[in-house]
């Protein structure tokens, strides 16, 4: 199984800044692996051990902001489709350039 967690926390003031940076590194700590930004994922390897997971990511939570939690067995977490953009760079990468000095 995997737990999956989706925060959104207000980062407009310096305590709120730190309540965020306390919370991601409470999940880094746990186990977590980010997936994208705010979205971390951990594996479980069943419902007793998803419980524990769910009752330490509400214990730590901040009081501010939404924070949301999914569980998703592993063959629908192996189901999730990947949709990646084009990557576009500034950078010239051809070997035709032509240099004048």
């Amino acid at each position: 199984m995997r737990v999956i967690v989706f925060f959104d926390l207000p980062v407009l003031t310096y305590q709120q800044r730190k309540e965020y940076t306390k919370f991601r590194k409470f999940l880094l700590r746990s186990g977590f692996m980010m997936m994208q930004e705010s979205v971390y994922c951990k594996l479980a390897l069943n419902g007793t051990v998803v419980r524990g997971i769910v009752d330490n990511v509400h214990k730590n939570s901040p009081k501010e902001g939404l924070v949301q939690l999914l569980t998703v067995t592993e063959k629908q977490y192996a189901k999730m489709d990947f949709i990646i953009g084009e990557v576009r760079s500034e950078v010239l990468d051809s070997d035709e350039r032509l240099v004048i000095l």
